[in-house]
């Protein structure tokens, strides 16, 4: 039988849950909630009245920080996780972070966007934070730490093709989404029970009554009764917040790649009465239910509701008993405890209990008594394999090393490879450069043969037609001036003292064999002299 006993922490107040587990028969022997002013001194409490000394135990993270990288799916599981630690990198160069001092985790689902890429849940965790659980449970067999949003799912049994949302109101919020049984995304919100536990606080100057106000208080939807004072008071205290929450759920949904069927509610919130009710009346197209273990279900007798509000620390239970997902523990494993393991010898029995060792049910023996023969060759067995393995991990090693060896040359050749393509790149680029330069050129002397030929077609063009138009001034009429102004176009200033010779002339010239486009003032008379001026462009 697998047992564990499930830790999740918050500020001043923890859950807990021992959980054991036989083949599929699951049963939760243990519970409660305790409120604390010593972290250390609350744990040892929690363990002795559980008799927790000798079994595994796992505790939720604290200040986790999720990002999410889309990865090629073709990806080797090693370059996979090069090309992770690479995007994360990057992510801390633009942050300012230091990504040394975080230990990280990822999840690879697919995605549902493009099937040629995975989607990497990557979760990381400040050590300084991981080092203050491992020294507070130092003395017990702490096995697990895990983010809470990824135990809780845990609790439901998921079917193909149907998406979820688990809703986890605890001191903050998180949103697990679940689409297709994978898990695709994890929300993290400041708003939770803190903000309304703390504002009854200040008004009862108690947390564990605040608590119970809580859990007495109900929600009424628009079909209830009319409230209370009393009533209204702490309502007044939470429902701004559930009103934040139900907003932050509802832009989700809206960005969601997959319509949602369910959602699940879970966490301190759900002491709260109708709790679910108030949910539906805001997400009414789809179902919102308090989440139960699925398991409860099969144990008679039992009074659920009790069990929901440490629903945290049943999921983080379940982690260490093998259920859910794998890999995502921030707990590293010393020397001492993968040998143990490896040898299946029981260490760290608990707090002020005498230590022994316990080898697959082999023997027992207190450390201060003589080994009889039995004992002794037991031990030159365990000894001979730990040998054994010890030639083994050697000739693994000195593998590994030529492994590497020959990796390193090959990564020395692709680097010198890609010396010279960037080299050729460079070469390319210059010729590139004076191909644009040399094209540049061309145009331009293409330019100034094309203004020669203009110049020339206009060079003679007041000559020519002077010449042209000689016959047919009329007697009276005087040309002063012929400018050629742009291009083809002609300006002609003329006088006369009559009228009609000048329109004579006009007209002559409009005929379109000397000029076109005519056109010209109306004229100025000045003793007795009319002076016009006539435009036009050569045909």
């Amino acid at each position: 039988m697998a047992n564990c006993l499930g830790l999740y922490v918050e500020n001043n107040i923890i859950k807990y849950a021992k959980v054991a587990k036989e083949h599929e028969k699951i049963k939760v022997q243990s519970f409660g909630v305790k409120f604390f002013d010593n972290l250390e001194k609350a744990i040892n409490q929690i363990i002795e009245e559980t008799y927790s000394y000798k079994i595994p135990i796992s505790i939720n993270l604290s200040e986790e920080i999720y990002n999410y990288f889309d990865m090629f799916a073709l990806l080797n599981k090693k370059d996979l996780s090069k090309a992770i630690k690479t995007e994360f990198e990057m992510y801390c160069d633009d942050q300012g972070y230091n990504p040394n001092v975080f230990e990280t985790r990822y999840v690879v689902s697919k995605n549902l966007q493009d099937k040629d890429k995975l989607k990497v849940i990557h979760i990381s965790e400040n050590k300084i934070e991981l080092t203050k659980k491992v020294q507070v449970l130092n003395a017990y067999k702490l096995q697990n730490i895990l983010p809470v949003s990824m135990a809780i799912t845990n609790l439901i049994q998921t079917k193909p093709k149907e998406n979820y949302l688990i809703v986890n109101i605890e001191d903050h919020t998180t949103v697990t989404t679940i689409l297709d049984e994978n898990i695709y995304k994890v929300d993290v919100f400041e708003e939770g029970c803190q903000e309304f536990l703390r504002k009854i606080n200040l008004k009862e100057n108690s947390m564990a009554k605040s608590y119970e106000i809580c859990k007495n208080t109900t929600i009424y939807t628009f079909e209830g009764k009319e409230l209370q004072e009393t009533e209204m008071g702490y309502l007044e205290d939470i429902m701004p917040t559930l009103y934040a929450i139900v907003g932050n759920v509802r832009k989700i949904i809206n960005e969601s790649e997959e319509k949602i069927t369910k959602i699940y509610l879970t966490g301190m919130a759900t002491l709260i009465n109708n709790l679910d009710l108030y949910f539906q009346e805001y997400f009414n197209e789809m179902e919102c239910e308090i989440l139960k273990p699925y398991f409860m279900n099969a144990i008679p007798d039992i009074s659920i509701q009790d069990y929901i509000e440490v629903n945290s620390a049943i999921s983080l239970a379940l982690s260490g008993v093998g259920q859910g997902i794998q890999g995502i523990n921030f707990k590293k494993q010393t020397f001492h405890e993968k040998l143990a393991d490896w040898l299946k010898i029981e260490v760290n029995p608990g707090k002020g209990k005498k230590s022994k060792i316990t080898t697959s049910g082999w023997f027992t023996n207190n450390l201060g008594e003589k080994l009889d023969k039995t004992e002794i060759n037991l031990l030159r067995t365990v000894a001979g394999f730990i040998i054994l393995f010890i030639i083994y991990s050697g000739f693994s090693v000195l593998l590994k090393n030529q492994m590497e060896h020959k990796k390193q040359e090959a990564q020395e050749s692709m680097n010198y490879t890609n010396t010279q393509i960037q080299l050729a790149d460079n070469d390319k680029t210059k010729i590139d450069s004076r191909a644009n330069n040399y094209a540049e050129r061309i145009q331009n002397l293409q330019d100034l043969n094309d203004r020669l030929i203009d110049a020339s077609k206009t060079r003679d063009a007041i000559p020519n037609l002077l010449n042209s138009i000689m016959f047919i001034i009329p007697e009276n009429v005087q040309i002063t001036s012929i400018q050629n102004t742009t291009g083809t176009h002609m300006v002609i200033q003329a006088q006369s003292d009559k009228y009609e010779q000048l329109g004579m002339f006009k007209a002559k010239l409009d005929t379109g064999m000397y000029l076109t486009n005519v056109i010209s003032t109306s004229g100025q008379q000045e003793n007795n002299v009319i002076k016009v001026k006539i435009e036009g462009d050569l045909p």
